[in-house]
């Protein structure tokens, strides 16, 4: 029988102030930031994509001593591709 993870819970332990933000908001949020970054292209594009890209880059920073080998690739290739979009919106 596979155990399902409740929505609820949290992806990392903590108790941080984004412990208490709902993780559909949150990507929801993210969506939105990104989505406004391609579209608006240029210089005020590029920097709605650098706010998300130092958001990763903090989060990844706070996370890294307890991700796997794994997910530390993958989340850095996530930040790897948000620097391509970056560059491809100037």
């Amino acid at each position: 029988m596979r155990r399902t993870r409740s929505l609820k819970a949290p992806l990392l332990a903590g108790s941080g102030p984004l412990a208490r933000v709902p993780p559909v908001a949150a990507f929801a949020l993210v969506i939105a930031v990104f989505t406004a970054g391609v579209l608006v292209r240029g210089w005020l594009g590029a920097g709605l994509l650098g706010l998300l890209a130092a958001g990763v880059l903090v989060l990844l920073a706070a996370t890294w001593r307890v991700l796997s080998p794994a997910h530390r690739l993958g989340r850095v290739l996530v930040l790897g591709v948000l620097v391509a979009v970056i560059v491809s919106v100037l």
